[in-house]
């Protein structure tokens, strides 16, 4: 093809499309051609003949060009001819030989595309058909510095595509890799391996950006290729003397790394590490204190860390094959890394430090598995619980107020330090206690002049040793005076030794994490029970100058009242004045700053709620005091309900609308402090809550801000229904009537389950209730799922298919409460309507979890009405209708059996199978046989089989017999 019929071949108008700045209308352009070259038959060999005869010079074709032909490569390989096939190797090769020769070297992103496409071309033809890949290729290129870096490329994309693990492959493509693997050992490693001998050797100091490639490439070939070409002297040595070249060291590293990570024998793995230390040893590697470099450094931590590791696993592999002297030498090689880890583990840079934690842990299991800890072990662990207790501490420039990405790494890196605390735990609980002890009783001595970052962490070690201490230690508190155990001495000196009013915001937070945790010590020692709620109460907490610490101290403050409620008798009306600004609902035009969220508030009014229904105050007091706490929300309810139907403004009515929200959330949570034991009626409160019902109930008729009025109010109305029992009833109605005026499938969808939980929790005493509301909520269903809706409109086919399932599960309700009559009374025309639905939920609805409702109802009904002293006509309906639906849902195409719900499902099918069999007896059996089976064409012989599986007792054959019934019938 000549250049000629190339310049015509390719649209010059739509390569003007790959330049990232060109316009929309011609990137398109560049698109279309680019799907046209890919599809057409021969669009590949003008892409390739322009990428060897040098045409275009811009960037952008030449990797457009490539692009094409990878394409081709991976997805039409195997339908070119051979003559096709020997065109792109060719077309790779003159490329690679232009390489070598001209006046400057292609950028980077293309060198990367084309060994792509020489990595993939490998992968397609090395077995068969270009065995001599490797040969070719360096025998072109030799040392050429540009040939050698699109070789190394290569093979780093040939690690890609046959070898990383990271890259998902499919089953064919594991099996042709492992091929490949087996070949390249076969036939040419050693070659390669020369290679990179030569290559790192050649360039270390004219082309430094070669050899860190090449290490790369070593690094990433030594986990499956023989491990004697790499380690051994002369390859060692090379790599070793790069560890201390500037550009080359932290390349070096990770290829050490690498090496030292290769699954080997236990005993040659020691050999290897320790040779491999004692050099870096004398080449003064472990005088890490001296070392300014800290990107160097985090490789070097991690190389250590590998080195560790590999240890460990030799000394546990040989310690379980009861091979004792291997044993003790892999444990002595391990110790003499210790001090090294230690130095690595204390430095200020927190990222070598956390390179290192997972030797450090894998040591400290170690020394849990020895019998006895000698005493230089013993130094160890004492060393390595010192260093996590340094830097354990915040530094200088922790942004406490504003935490950004450098904070969220720290925080991650002190959950792997609480890791090694957790393990010194369970070397030695003693050594751990004895220490925090320390350094908490020194600190705590002298907190007024020490940093807060020392008092932090003092406290910060106290509340970690709850999780890191096994409960035999102490992390218990008895009551015991003879038995008082170091964490409660601890705990009386933190609450004691006015640490609480130190001013910095981690010490705060630190204090009232841990008097939370450890709320059991005042279970015991309750004198301390009114310091620490001072400090709640006081600036030191729920009114301290960041709201970070408000925001948490809010819900510890929850949480420490739940816990120690019946010891705050004495404090609850104190308690409750003093937070009474904090209980307030703030109105939307206030502009005041808050000291609490709405959110946080929820858990002072939980707070509030847990102190007067558990106090010991008669139940006239507990009235008043719950009066007192939900007054003031019912009455700024009744004052922004009003102004909600008079504002006009949509900002200042969902201002308006979220107050109103947050009211009746506030009073909702209150409600938590109810149990079975403690109810609204014993607790005296049943006035003031049936107040917050009138209050509230009137919301959901109101057509503005309806989505979170009457989530709000719906919610509340639930808690009630749990709190209050049946003194709620008298509400259920009026409450139905609002919610069902001008529904939504969302509105209908979530009234339903408060309907469903009335039904199963008071049956018959809601029975004339739910014979009423009955037909008003199923016409209202109908209503809305009878609504047109647009063919693509998604969100809205969902809703109607949520709000069919919520209908479904109702019936379900209503049909299994033992309320027969709730259905039977609504008239017979009603009733066939609503059976129809059922009907038709079980065979036209592809909805396997709406299905199984449909036929639970179905048996359910069968029961009920099926006898032969049933409802009038309703066994002509079994035969008409019900039995038809056991065989046409499963035998849909959309009935999936392979799927586990719609398994579920045909188990009901079956079971309602069954109950018209209980019902009815042989004059279903006779049915089946002689009418409805054989309109199926179903063979005698399998009609008589299934009928004498029908009558067996046990359920459980039926249901295995109908899957395979219907399996054979889909087949």
């Amino acid at each position: 093809m000549a250049c000629q019929s190339v310049c015509v071949i390719m649209d010059e108008q739509a390569l003007l499309g790959l330049n990232p700045n060109a316009d929309a209308r011609y990137r398109h352009r560049a698109m279309a051609y680019f799907e046209q070259l890919k599809e057409s038959q021969d669009g590949w060999e003008v892409c390739a003949e322009a990428l060897v005869k040098g045409i275009y010079n811009d960037d952008h074709v030449k990797f457009f060009c490539f692009q094409v032909l990878e394409h081709q490569i991976r997805f039409r390989h195997a339908g070119l001819s051979a003559a096709q096939q020997q065109l792109i190797r060719e077309t790779l090769m003159q490329w690679l030989q232009m390489q070598l020769v001209s006046a400057e070297p292609e950028k980077p992103f293309i060198r990367n595309k084309a060994a792509q496409v020489f990595a993939l071309t490998f992968v397609m033809e090395y077995l068969a058909l270009w065995p001599k890949f490797f040969f070719d290729i360096l025998t072109l290129v030799g040392l050429n510095p540009r040939g050698v870096d699109v070789y190394l490329r290569t093979l780093m994309a040939i690690d890609g595509e046959v070898v990383d693990r990271d890259i998902l492959h499919l089953p064919d493509e594991i099996c042709r890799n492992s091929l490949i693997k087996d070949q390249m050992r076969e036939r040419c490693i050693p070659t390669l391996v020369e290679s990179w001998f030569q290559i790192l050797q050649t360039y270390q100091q004219s082309h430094p950006e070669i050899t860190c490639q090449c290490l790369e490439v070593v690094g990433a070939f030594v986990s499956w290729i023989d491990l004697n070409l790499i380690a051994n002297d002369r390859f060692v040595n090379l790599l070793l003397s790069q560890m201390s070249v500037m550009e080359l060291r932290e390349e070096a590293c990770d290829c050490l790394f690498e090496i030292i990570n290769k699954g080997m024998d236990p005993a040659d793995k020691i050999k290897l590490v320790e040779s491999l230390c004692r050099v870096l040893q004398a080449a003064g590697f472990f005088n890490v204190e001296q070392e300014e470099d800290v990107d160097f450094l985090a490789k070097f931590s991690r190389l250590v860390n590998g080195m560790g590791q590999s240890l460990v696993l030799s000394w546990s592999k040989l310690s379980k094959s009861g091979n004792v002297k291997d044993a003790a030498e892999a444990l002595q090689a391990l110790e003499s890394k210790v001090p090294l880890l230690l130095r690595l583990l204390v430095h200020e840079d927190d990222d070598i430090s956390a390179n290192i934690v997972g030797f450090c842990y894998e040591y400290l299991h170690v020394l849990k598995q020895l019998p006895q800890l000698a005493d230089q072990q013993k130094a160890n662990l004492e060393a390595v619980l010192l260093a996590v207790m340094k830097k354990l501490t915040y530094d200088d420039e922790y942004n406490f107020e504003n935490e950004g990405e450098d904070e969220a790494m720290f925080v991650e890196y002190r959950k792997q330090l609480k890791m090694l605390l957790d393990r010194l735990a369970q070397v030695s609980p003693e050594l751990l206690l004895e220490a925090v002890r320390r350094v908490f009783n020194n600190t705590m001595q002298g907190w007024q002049t020490a940093s807060f970052m020392e008092v932090e962490v003092a406290v910060r070690l106290l509340y970690m040793l709850g999780e890191a201490l096994p409960a035999s230690h102490g992390a218990h508190f008895s009551g015991d005076a003879a038995k008082t155990s170091v964490l409660q001495d601890m705990m009386r000196t933190l609450v004691s030794c006015g640490v609480s009013s130190f001013q910095h915001s981690s010490v705060s937070l630190e204090f009232f994490e841990t008097v939370s945790r450890y709320d059991k010590f005042f279970l015991v020692e309750p004198q301390h029970i009114p310091i620490v709620l001072m400090a709640f109460l006081d600036q030191r907490g729920l009114r301290h100058g960041s709201p970070k610490v408000r925001s948490r101290v809010a819900y510890l403050f929850s949480r420490f009242i739940k816990t120690l409620h019946k010891h705050m008798h004495a404090f609850i009306e104190d308690v409750l004045t003093r937070i009474q600004d904090l209980l307030e609902l703030n109105p939307p035009e206030n502009g005041f700053p808050v000291l609490l969220t709405s959110d946080d508030q929820l858990f002072m009014f939980e707070a509030a709620g847990v102190l007067i229904v558990h106090g010991e105050s008669p139940m006239e007091r507990k009235m008043a005091m719950m009066t007192s706490l939900l007054q003031p929300l019912m009455d700024a309810f009744n004052v922004l309900l009003n102004k909600l139907s008079l504002e006009r403004d949509e900002e200042k009515q969902n201002a308006i609308g979220d107050c109103l929200s947050h009211a009746v959330g506030f009073a909702s949570r209150t409600s938590k402090a109810f149990s079975n034991k403690q109810t609204v009626k014993l607790s005296g409160c049943s006035e003031v809550y049936r107040g917050c019902l009138q209050t509230f109930l009137p919301a959901l008729s109101v057509p503005l801000q309806r989505g979170s009025l009457r989530s709000a109010v719906r919610s509340f109305l639930h808690r009630m229904i749990i709190c209050m029992e049946e003194e709620v009833l008298p509400f259920i109605p009026a409450a139905s009537q609002h919610m069902l005026k001008g529904c939504e499938a969302k509105d209908l969808q979530e009234f339903i389950p408060l309907i469903s939980q009335i039904t199963a929790k008071f049956k018959a005493q809601v029975s004339p209730f739910l014979q009423q509301v009955f037909m008003p909520l199923v016409l209202s269903i109908f209503e809305v799922l009878g609504r047109p809706a647009e063919e693509n409109d998604q969100a809205a086919a969902l809703e109607k298919q949520m709000l069919r399932r919520s209908y479904f599960t109702f019936i379900q309700t209503v049909a299994g409460s033992g309320m027969n009559e709730v259905m039977a009374n609504q008239g017979a025309e009603n009733i066939e309507r609503v059976v129809f639905t059922i009907i038709q939920g079980a065979v036209d609805f592809p909805d396997p979890i709406a299905q199984k409702s449909c036929f639970i109802i179905l048996s359910k009904l069968v029961e009920l009405w099926g006898g032969k002293d049933g409802m009038v006509g309703f066994p002509d309906f079994i035969y008409k209708h019900i039995v038809p639906a056991c065989f046409l849902a499963p035998l849909k195409p959309s009935f999936d059996l392979s799927d586990a719900q719609t398994v579920l499902t045909l188990s009901e099918c079956a079971i309602t199978l069954k109950t018209i069999h209980l019902k009815r007896g042989l004059e279903f059996i006779q049915f089946l046989q002689q009418e409805y089976l054989p309109s199926l064409q179903v063979a005698p012989e399998i009609s008589q089989e299934l009928c004498q599986v029908l009558q067996q007792p046990d359920v459980k054959v039926l249901k295995n017999y109908i899957k395979a019934f219907f399996q054979r019938a889909k087949l």
